[in-house]
């Protein structure tokens, strides 16, 4: 059974995304994105082949070399996902905010009353 990948699991290692960052420059061939990490070919190979089904790349032969060509617009994906949770966080953020900020004021006024109703006992 073939493992079914996404743009998530392509980006969830560094390595992929160094080489999504390096392609997305320039089309560039594989041996020169092997020269450029310090694991084995066959390791480049294989995360090629993960970019390559998650579809964030295309390897296409020119000559006697293959060539990566980016294919960037499966990252909108990951933009639409951060765009959701952002709106939700931000609005969890201001709630929590103005909670923090009543609660400061409950506190100040009841310091002030506190202060005040010892004062009035004190000069008794």
């Amino acid at each position: 059974m073939e493992a079914r990948r996404d743009v998530f699991q392509a980006i969830a290692d560094p390595t992929r995304r160094a080489i999504i960052g390096r392609i997305a420059q320039e089309p560039v061939n594989i041996n020169s994105i092997a020269e450029q990490f310090k694991i084995s070919r066959q390791a480049i190979s294989l995360q090629l082949k993960i970019l390559e089904e998650c579809g964030l790349l295309q390897v296409k032969q020119q000559g006697r070399e293959r060539i990566c060509l980016a294919k960037l617009e499966k990252l909108n994906e990951v933009q639409e996902w951060v765009t959701q949770h952002q709106k939700i966080w931000t609005s969890r953020l201001q709630a929590l905010k103005r909670f923090v900020e009543q609660e400061e004021l409950q506190l100040k006024s009841s310091l002030k009353y506190s202060s005040k109703s010892k004062l009035k006992n004190n000069g008794k």
